[in-house]
This record gives C-alpha cells, sequence and structure tokens, in this order.
C-alpha cells in the first residue's frame, strides 16, 4: 500500500500492554501492522510495564524500522490499567483498540470490531467489547473467570458475559474520562452505559499462548476481584456525568 493510499484511511491507535513478553511480541506487533495496517491509518503504542526480559529492546527495534510503532516504558510495573492510560494519553486517533501483548488475541478480531463502528466520529456506541467465543484457559480459570463474570453481571447490569478480554475498541476522550483505578479495563462495560454510551459485543477467537507465561492467579484475581467489584458498584452510585466527554466535532451528526 502506497502512503497516499494510507493517508486516505481512517485512523485507529493500538494500544499494547506488555510485561516480559519478549517471546511473543515481535509477530504479535508484525500481525498487528499487516492485519490492522490494511484496513486503518494505525498508529501502534506499546506500553512496557517494567519488562525485565528484553521485551522493551525487542519493540525499540521493530520501531526503528516501522515509525507506525511507538514505545513508551513504565520504570516500574504499574498494572494493566495504567499501561493503557499511559497508551491512551499518548494515542492520536478518535478511536483506539486494546490488544494485549501476550498473543493471545488475533488482530484480524480489531479490524472486525472496529467494523461495528464508524471510526472517524462517535454515535450511541461507545465500546466494542471483544467475547471471546472458544477459551484455551485450563478448565480452573474457567470456572473462575465464570464466577467472577456472573457475580460481576448480577451486581453492576452491564450485560457482558467476558469483561477480561483484553480486545476492546473504544473512543480515546470516552477512556480518559473515566475515572481511572487499578482494573479499570475489566469494568469498561459499566462505565460506558453509566456515561450514556451503547457497547456492542463481538465474537472474537482466544488463542494458546505460545511463549511466556500468565501473569494472574485464580486466587490473586479473586481476591483483588472482590475489592474492586464492591469499589466499582460505589462509584457507579456517586457519578453523575455532565458534560459529554466526547468533542463536539468528533461526534455523528
Amino acid at each position: 500500500m502506497s502512503d497516499t493510499q494510507s493517508q486516505n484511511l481512517p485512523a485507529l491507535s493500538v494500544i499494547v500492554p506488555v510485561c516480559d513478553e519478549a517471546g511473543a511480541i515481535a509477530p504479535l506487533l508484525q500481525e498487528v501492522l499487516d492485519k490492522v495496517g490494511a484496513a486503518y491509518r494505525v498508529e501502534v503504542i506499546v506500553v512496557d510495564d517494567g519488562s525485565r526480559d528484553g521485551t522493551d529492546d525487542i519493540v525499540a527495534d521493530l520501531g526503528s524500522k516501522d515509525p507506525r510503532v511507538t514505545l513508551i516504558r513504565h520504570a516500574a510495573r504499574s498494572g494493566k490499567s495504567a499501561a493503557l492510560r499511559t497508551g491512551a494519553r499518548a494515542a492520536t486517533a478518535l478511536w483506539m483498540a486494546t490488544i494485549d501483548g501476550d498473543g493471545e488475541n488475533d488482530p484480524a478480531d480489531v479490524v472486525a470490531m472496529a467494523s461495528a463502528i464508524d471510526a472517524t466520529s462517535v454515535g450511541k456506541v461507545g465500546l466494542v467489547a471483544g467475547i471471546r467465543r472458544r477459551r484455551t484457559a485450563g478448565i480452573r480459570r474457567l470456572i473462575a473467570s465464570r464466577i467472577g463474570n456472573g457475580v460481576r453481571r448480577a451486581l453492576l447490569r452491564d450485560d457482558c458475559p467476558d469483561t477480561a478480554c483484553g480486545l476492546k475498541v473504544v473512543p480515546r476522550a470516552l477512556f480518559l474520562a473515566f475515572p481511572y483505578f487499578d482494573s479499570l479495563h475489566r469494568y469498561l462495560p459499566a462505565l460506558t452505559r453509566r456515561y450514556g454510551y451503547e457497547t456492542v459485543h463481538v465474537s472474537v477467537d482466544d488463542r494458546p499462548r505460545a511463549a511466556g507465561q500468565s501473569k494472574y492467579t485464580n486466587i490473586g484475581r479473586a481476591l483483588v476481584g472482590i475489592v474492586d467489584l464492591l469499589g466499582v458498584v460505589w462509584l457507579l452510585r456517586r457519578t453523575t456525568v455532565g458534560v459529554n466527554p466526547i468533542p463536539q466535532a468528533d461526534r455523528a451528526p
């Protein structure tokens, strides 16, 4: 594709949070550039959240060869939500997509999800959320995830069966308007609804991890999840949305 042709494509920022993913990040980024870059004028912002295995060097090397890739480093591990916020603040497109850096998400699904909205404006839809159709995680993780999702849906009524999926497409301004807290990324559907926007669910693939290991345990997820869930219940009850966070010029007519 020529530079002139790519300039005619709608813009999309892709945020990739990573921590110790040296074995997975290079092929994933190439997939993002090839698949998402064929449909959008893409910028890929990789936020390295304190890696110690050389992940940042791999990304920096790719960025030196392809200007569409930008690396931002956290000096110490701050968590996925912090990485997403860092990426969102650096992004320039109206809409941003999030994808995990471990290779379990298929970048082709980013294109399918983004096709559910008009990337040049914001209408009623404020979030496109990926729903994994076939999970590759172990049985214990699946059971824990289903229990957690059930409790969360009952309390928040966000109508999302899989908030932990790393694939999301959201207006940058809306994401940055949400109150920040650790694990914010797990509650985007509830916050989107509270801010007056709709969520569209799109079925996506869940690929087996080819390298590295998960940064979470079932017990760790459960303990943090209980505290976060109670906090979000309180937060939603105490949140009154005033001015629409999406600039008037970016809204659909």
